[in-house]
């Protein structure tokens, strides 16, 4: 019942069968522009990593983009007794926006830079699960790679650079991939030869609205309006504000109002409350403790005023 609709759009067979796929496993671009995207992607992200990385690492270490390619993104699943280390960045537009995966012998590489070791000397490769330890430093890894692949502004990913769990060892049991056309990035760390990978896994869906003039220019008008806000924002909270801090004491009749005279002293009633309430313009935000420190008289902030809750008591007071 699902193909009748489809049937009846077109008689050319392969743009039906395209059709049905497209709705079986997501939104699909032409191979070519999307391989385009992505390495244009890698390409820019290259040089940001290697400044991030000399800044970080005592010892220098090369990267090097190796290939691009279309791929499946259940292939980025990894054996659950492999001794890699992997991390899933979310991003605005889907929860497993980019993916990234260090090989055994890029962790030990990284590490030893990180830690001074000889450069000289080959890098030997993890034969068990990262320590907490060298997660900590893979995950520095993954942030540089992904803030230097999220780029900035209107092309920016929209990843949430706030770093993931790093995923390791019997981590890998319970990881679950959800499959879809995607496109997988390699980066040859210390070299293809004698080094390991840092391998990226983005879908397809992604880059394609990056990509997307329409797309574009909505998050451009985003950025700009994220921005005035956040300047605003800024002005707002710098401006001065005047508090004022008020004690209610009873309630009294207009006649005993009316007769009110200069000297007359009020006293505090036995139901007078012991709190002060804070406002600001007449609104008020809190509500305090009243009392004294040394020669200055003092409220200490109790809780938010709750002013539904104030109507409550007002009427159970009647």
């Amino acid at each position: 019942m699902e193909l009748q609709p489809i049937m009846a759009l077109t008689d050319d067979p392969e743009l039906m069968r395209a059709l049905v796929v497209e709705r079986l496993v997501g939104a699909t671009g032409d191979p070519r522009k999307v391989v385009e995207a992505a390495r244009s992607c890698a390409t820019r992200a290259l040089p940001r990593v290697m400044e991030s990385l000399e800044e970080k690492l005592p010892t220098p270490i090369t990267v090097d983009l190796v290939d691009v390619e279309i791929v499946r993104l259940a292939e980025l699943k990894p054996q659950p007794d492999c001794c890699d280390a992997l991390v899933v960045v979310p991003g605005d537009a889907s929860g497993d926006a980019l993916t990234m995966r260090l090989d055994p012998t890029a962790i030990s590489l990284i590490v030893g830079a990180m830690f001074g070791g000889n450069p000289e000397l080959p890098a030997v490769a993890l034969e068990r699960p990262p320590s907490a330890i060298e997660r900590d430093v893979v995950a520095h890894a993954f942030d540089i790679f992904a803030r230097a692949l999220n780029g900035k502004g209107a092309r920016s990913l929209g990843l949430r650079l706030q770093m993931p769990t790093v995923l390791a060892g019997a981590d890998f049991r319970r990881f679950v991939v959800r499959d879809g056309p995607g496109v997988r990035i390699r980066f040859a760390i210390g070299g293809e030869e004698q080094g390991g990978f840092l391998t990226a896994w983005m879908p397809q869906r992604l880059l394609l609205e990056v990509r997307d003039p329409e797309v574009e220019d909505n998050r451009q008008q985003s950025a700009k309006a994220a921005d005035w806000h956040n300047r605003f924002s800024d002005e707002v909270m710098r401006s001065n504000v005047r508090l004022k801090a008020t004690i209610p004491l009873m309630r009294m009749a207009l006649g005993q109002l009316a007769s009110l005279h200069e000297g007359q002293v009020i006293e505090f009633g036995d139901g007078a409350q012991p709190e002060a309430r804070l406002a600001v313009r007449d609104k008020t935000v809190f509500t305090c403790d009243f009392g004294k420190a040394g020669h200055h008289y003092t409220v200490r902030i109790k809780q938010p005023f709750d002013a539904r809750k104030d109507v409550v008591e007002g009427l159970l007071a009647q």
